[in-house]
């Protein structure tokens, strides 16, 4: 069961030696170091899935009730093979990327200790476990929100650290009350609250459950405290936007996965206020992240807000409580982690080559960029939807599910917000193509002069589109994968 333990400590340890050690001035000494922790901790996480599901370990007591415990379940394998895979690529294509930034060493170092708080948040058995790296996982990464330095950089993390926290103590509300009418404060399939506490502090309940589910939603950029998002990630490098977007807005995710289905309970939430209201909240997510997405000029900035668009996809499924609704949920928290952050290191690159930031400004820039460009408009399809794209499969469950559940109007109006997303997803991502591979004749009279990036940030990106395709075509054992757990908790 250790093995948990040494695939959290090892990358946070690893990005501790970075930031005090005064050694490795020498940069390709820096890379192979970063490189060969990244790949340590990697084998870790993989090694800790393969023994240690079903296990437990329990670190620490805080007090009599409250230890400080993590286990592997299915949900643990899923969030933490997409965050070793976005990590593995992001980083590596950082090796490159970063040359044209100051203070690699310092940024190598807070990159794996964010590596090892979200592999915590994977493994954490219990409420109090999670919430504990939860808030870790805001400081360590508020350094690549403010790596930059400038004044952009430092409002946008303090815009991120106030809505963070605020949601984070609004979980911190709701802990209290678990802890005082719940069974217990482990992740148990179907919840902790006995149907004697439940009918009797009915209302109470409800009410806690909407506060977590506002406050874990921070993390996901859920409507009404998204504004945070689309300004904190485009300030930061592009390889820390894309594990920003693709990963670390997923810790909100994976906490309201554990506080619906392993604290409250289907058999609780489901057919209440509680539900229909976060039901809108996240339809009104969708739709407005696209509109303001469809609205923006700014390349890094319009796939922060198609983020924003985007999580509440998943926050849809998981709202409707539907066991096809929910496979679609989890399989698009993969989908959109590998298409998200190879659309942000498209940009990275785009950037790094060029120091273009705007859409109109990248008129020919697939006859610069043909490969990277080409990798840009295939993740596209898959977040707007085309099949065989993975991005289309999970958007498929999702949308049968809400048919299916007969949750009055959201079973249609839902499909609806759904697919009128998908367009403006196409209006906001399908320009860059267009004006990239069809300039017209007078746009570049002196020809075209290739601009790609180098090899290792093009492999990065490449191995993350190719994710995103093979998820589409060979769904399969995934979703085989996804029903077993889903059968448990619903």
């Amino acid at each position: 069961m250790y093995y948990m333990l040494y695939a959290i400590c090892f990358p946070v340890l690893t990005g501790l030696f970075l930031l005090v050690f005064r050694g490795l001035k020498n940069r390709k000494s820096l890379l192979l170091f970063t490189a060969a922790a990244l790949a340590g901790a990697s084998a870790l996480v993989v090694l800790a899935l393969c023994l240690g599901q079903g296990g437990m370990l329990t670190l620490f007591n805080l007090t009599e009730r409250l230890p400080v415990m993590f286990k592997v379940d299915g949900v643990s394998v899923v969030f933490s093979v997409m965050t070793v895979i976005v990590f593995l690529c992001a980083g590596f294509f950082s090796f490159s990327y970063m040359e044209h930034e100051q203070n690699e060493k310092r940024y190598y170092g807070y990159y794996l200790i964010v590596f090892g708080v979200l592999i915590a948040l994977c493994f954490a058995g219990n409420l109090i476990t999670f919430y504990m790296f939860f808030e870790a996982l805001t400081l360590a990464s508020l350094p690549l929100v403010l790596h930059k330095g400038g004044r952009e950089a430092v409002m946008a993390g303090l815009k991120y650290l106030f809505y963070s926290l605020s949601g984070a103590y609004s979980a911190l509300f709701g802990l209290y009350f678990i802890e005082r009418y719940g069974n217990t404060l482990t992740f148990s399939p179907g919840g902790v609250i006995s149907a004697e506490m439940a009918a009797k502090y009915n209302g109470l309940l409800l009410g806690i459950a909407f506060a977590m589910l506002i406050g874990f939603g921070v993390k996901a950029g859920m409507f009404p405290m998204h504004a945070w998002l689309p300004t904190a990630h485009p300030v930061a490098p592009a390889p820390a936007s894309a594990v920003l977007s693709a990963v670390i807005v997923k810790a909100g995710v994976l906490a309201v996965v554990r506080v619906v289905y392993y604290i409250f309970g289907v058999s609780f939430l489901g057919g209440s206020w509680v539900q229909y209201a976060w039901m809108s909240l996240t339809l009104a997510t969708v739709f407005m992240g696209s509109m303001l997405a469809y609205r923006e000029p700014v390349l890094k900035k319009r796939l922060a807000y198609s983020t924003v668009s985007q999580l509440s996809y998943i926050l849809f499924g998981l709202s409707v409580m539907d066991k096809e609704a929910v496979t679609g949920s989890l399989l698009h928290v993969l989908c959109h982690s590998f298409i998200k952050a190879a659309l942000f290191l498209c940009a990275g690159g785009i950037i790094f080559r060029t120091g273009k930031t705007r859409v109109e400004e990248l008129r020919g820039i697939g006859k610069e960029m043909p490969a990277t460009i080409w990798c840009y408009t295939i993740a596209s399809l898959g977040l707007i939807g085309i099949p065989p794209m993975g991005g289309f499969v999970s958007k498929w469950y999702l949308a049968v599910g809400a048919l299916g559940a007969g949750i009055s109007w959201f079973s249609w109006i839902g499909p609806v917000v759904l697919l009128v997303s998908a367009l403006l997803t196409a209006g906001y991502l399908l320009p860059v193509v267009v004006l990239g591979f069809f300039p017209g004749e007078d746009a570049c009279p002196g020809g075209w002069e290739k601009k790609e990036p180098s090899l290792l940030m093009r492999i990065p990106i490449f191995v993350l589109t190719l994710l995103s395709v093979v998820a589409g075509l060979f769904p399969g054992p995934v979703v085989d994968y996804l029903s077993r757990i889903i059968e448990k908790i619903i």
